[in-house]
C-alpha cells in the first residue's frame, strides 16, 4: 500500500514553453558569449551539468563550457541569464497543482529535483509551489543527485516511508526511474511525445494525462 509519493520537477510537473536549446542560446547571447551559440549545444550543457549536480548555481557548469574556448565571458553572468530564461519560460503541466493538493489528502507528497539550489529554488518561487509539498529536496543541497541512492534516501527519510510504501513519479529513465527502482521504490514514468518507457518503470503515464490518470495508477500499487 502506498503511503507517500515523490515527484521530479522538470518535465514531470512543469515544462518550459520554449525549447531548452533556444533558452540556452538566448542565455549565451545575454551573457556575452553569443559567438558560442552555434557551438555550445544542449547536449554539451547536459554533459557539463551532470558533473555539477550538487552545485549551488550553474556557474561551474558554464565555467566548464567556456573553458575550451577563447571567449571573454563571465560564467556567473551566463548562469544568471540561463536561470532567468528557463524560469521565465516555465509553466505547470495542466492540473499539476490540483493533482498534488488532492494527493496530499491521502499521501505524504514530496519533490526530489536535480539541479543547483539557486536554479531550482527560483523555479519553485516562480511557480509558488514551496508550500504545496510536505518536503522539497534539491540535489544542490544533498551529498549526491539522482540516480544516486543517497538522493532517494533523503526523500524517503523526509517522507517517513519505506521504499515499498513509496511511489516516485518522474520522466528521466535513468535519474528518476532506474534510480528509484534500485531502492525498491514503485516507479511511474511520465512520457512526452516520442519517449520510450524505461524497463524499470512499474507504470507509465502520458504527461498530458498526468492529473487525470496518476491517482488511479497509485491505487493499483
Amino acid at each position: 500500500m502506498i503511503r507517500s509519493v515523490g515527484f521530479d520537477l522538470d518535465y514531470t510537473l512543469a515544462v518550459p514553453e520554449r525549447s531548452r536549446a533556444d533558452l540556452l542560446a538566448d542565455a549565451l547571447h545575454a551573457g556575452g558569449a553569443a559567438e558560442l551559440a552555434g557551438t555550445v549545444d544542449r547536449q554539451s550543457y547536459l554533459d557539463a551539468h551532470a558533473k555539477h549536480r550538487t552545485a549551488d548555481s550553474r556557474e561551474p557548469v558554464f565555467a566548464e563550457l567556456l573553458d575550451p574556448h577563447d571567449v571573454e565571458a563571465d560564467p556567473a553572468a551566463l548562469a544568471t541569464a540561463y536561470r532567468e530564461a528557463v524560469t521565465g519560460a516555465l509553466v505547470p503541466v495542466p492540473g499539476a497543482r490540483e493533482l498534488v493538493a488532492s494527493l496530499r489528502e491521502r499521501y505524504r507528497v514530496g519533490v526530489l529535483t536535480n539541479g543547483p539550489v539557486r536554479a531550482q529554488s527560483a523555479k519553485l518561487d516562480h511557480l509558488g509551489w514551496w508550500d504545496d509539498f510536505d518536503t522539497v529536496h534539491i540535489s544542490g543541497d544533498l551529498p549526491a543527485g539522482k540516480p544516486d541512492r543517497r538522493a532517494f534516501e533523503a526523500l524517503l527519510d523526509a517522507l517517513g516511508t519505506e521504499p515499498a510504501e513509496t511511489a516516485f513519479v518522474g520522466d528521466h529513465p535513468v535519474e528518476d526511474i532506474r534510480g528509484a527502482a534500485a531502492l525498491g521504490i514503485n516507479t511511474v514514468q511520465v512520457l512526452g511525445e516520442g519517449d520510450e518507457p524505461a524497463p524499470e518503470a512499474d507504470a507509465t503515464v502520458a504527461r498530458d494525462r498526468l492529473a487525470s490518470d496518476l491517482p488511479g495508477i497509485l491505487d493499483d500499487f
